[in-house]
């Protein structure tokens, strides 16, 4: 399962898909250590990058340490290919993202990009590396409703099925 822009809430019905999961990426603005500890994948694995919002003066003090420690980027080996994350915050031409998340990820056995920031679900599979945004999966700016990406990776074969729910 892959989610970002939480900006400390995580929907209760996308925590609850991410107890069907292997593991759950999530690509910055957390904002509040509980949204980690609702997604319980089945491995307990959260591979998280720090957003524009994750600082330690915006974060609660028990979960300071965990925010300063996120990495800006991710880079997720998986059957198949690479995955790579990362918030999106620092690319500022926003009419080419795509093309200039391409560039900056252009290794060989990179397969998709995951990135935050924009809010908007976003699935550009037509074009290797993809580039996937999976929304807002809080109550923050969420576009139609929280949203998240479901990846299924194999050694030959990747499928992305993006989940949106409808707004409460």
């Amino acid at each position: 399962m892959i989610v970002a822009d939480t900006h400390g809430q995580l929907d209760d019905r996308i925590a609850e898909l991410s107890n069907k999961c292997d593991f759950a990426i999530h690509a910055g603005d957390i904002l509040a250590g509980q949204v980690i500890d609702d997604l319980q994948p089945l491995s307990g694995e959260v591979y998280a990058v720090r957003g524009n919002n994750d600082t330690a003066d915006r974060v609660q003090v028990p979960y300071r340490d965990f925010f300063n420690a996120l990495p800006d980027r991710y880079v997720l080996d998986l059957p198949g290919g690479t995955l790579c994350i990362e918030h999106g915050h620092r690319i500022w031409d926003t009419k080419n993202y795509h093309f200039r998340l391409r560039e900056k990820y252009q290794q060989s056995n990179t397969r998709a990009i995951v990135y935050g920031h924009t809010h908007k679900l976003v699935c550009d599979t037509a074009t290797r590396p993809w580039v996937l945004n999976p929304g807002a999966a809080g109550r923050v700016r969420t576009h139609g409703g929280p949203s998240c990406l479901i990846l299924t990776t194999q050694k030959t074969k990747w499928d992305v099925v993006p989940m949106q729910f409808e707004r409460r």
